[in-house]
């Protein structure tokens, strides 16, 4: 196991180099820590919902023990919400996961405006690694990552061609990928502490590299760490009850919420009609949309399919 913790962190060096950016999208979680700390030259740029969220606070320390040249975004609710069509229309989606998508186009906008082309992101080490709290709960846990990790996309990817900034993903590399593959998921997911830990070998990769308290946080997802979450509750007061519950009735689409909904009508505005199934795709249960055979959720609307819906060949 020794020599297999090893040989990961040597790997992550190489892809480091062999995928060299200037900057990168720090949040302070593991992942871009752990970029960070293999490139401390790069730039770093943290985004936040005012002063909500822990990133800021991971990311300032960080950046300080390793001396990294730091901005902080700073995003106004008023701003965020004024976003969410252009996000919607780059996106070509009302996925929940807006808020998410957010923080990414505020990062990106901001490595724009400072004349930077290239920026390294964490995308792939969450899947590759199981970082996902929901990832223990998976019975063949090894077959599900293998699956996901022919069919990743990021959102960050649509995002940088919009600004025109290429997104380096030292996780995505192949080595990386075909390496991780190979890794025994009771070695992804393990406890630490009496804690159970998704990501355990990769933190275990750079345990004296980078303090405890950043290499066995908590997993945060974009949206809480950058507060960004708080707009949920914001968006879902725009849209009342009686609203909600006529509209349910006139659009043939499982509305998670009416967030999602608030979503929906600008996707309408901004996009259309959402797009029907091609003849190699499956019918999303959620919206009608084609989702492609290997994948586990609607790029859509954001549906989360089931593996029954694979084991039955789909449903047309």
């Amino acid at each position: 196991m020794k020599q297999l913790i090893l040989t990961l962190r040597e790997k992550l060096e190489k892809a480091v180099k062999r995928n060299i950016a200037s900057c990168l999208l720090f949040s302070g979680g593991l992942d871009t820590s752990i970029l960070a700390a293999l490139n401390s030259a790069a730039r770093a740029i943290t985004v936040s919902l005012g002063s909500f969220g822990e990133d800021i606070r991971y990311a300032g320390y960080l950046a300080q023990r390793l001396n990294l040249n730091h901005y902080h975004r700073t995003v106004s609710i008023d701003e965020a919400i004024d976003s969410i069509p252009e996000v919607v229309k780059i996106l070509r989606s009302f996925d929940p996961a807006i808020p998410n998508d957010l923080v990414v186009y505020f990062g990106l906008e901001h490595a724009l405006e400072l004349g930077i082309d290239k920026i390294a992101t964490g995308d792939g080490a969450d899947e590759l690694f199981a970082g996902y709290d929901y990832m223990q709960r998976i019975d063949d846990l090894e077959s599900y990552i293998q699956r996901i990790s022919r069919n990743m996309s990021f959102s960050s990817n649509n995002i940088g061609k919009f600004f025109r900034i290429k997104i380096i993903q030292p996780f995505m590399d192949k080595e990386i990928i075909d390496f991780a593959l190979q890794i025994p998921v009771d070695l992804k997911i393990k406890k630490y502490n009496g804690k159970v830990c998704g990501k355990w070998i990769l933190r275990k990769a750079f345990e004296d590299v980078l303090p405890p308290e950043i290499i066995w946080q908590d997993k945060r997802p974009l949206e809480y760490g950058s507060g960004m979450t708080k707009l949920r509750e914001i968006i879902s007061s725009k849209i009342s009850d009686d609203e909600f519950e006529e509209k349910k009735k006139l659009y043939p689409i499982n509305f998670m919420n009416k967030e999602q909904f608030y979503y929906y009508k600008i996707f309408k505005e901004v996009i259309g009609e959402i797009p029907r199934p091609k003849d190699d795709e499956i019918n999303c249960p959620g919206c009608g949309a084609g989702v492609g055979q290997d994948s586990f959720h609607c790029r859509i609307c954001g549906y989360v399919l089931s593996s029954d819906i694979y084991r039955k060949g789909g449903d047309k």
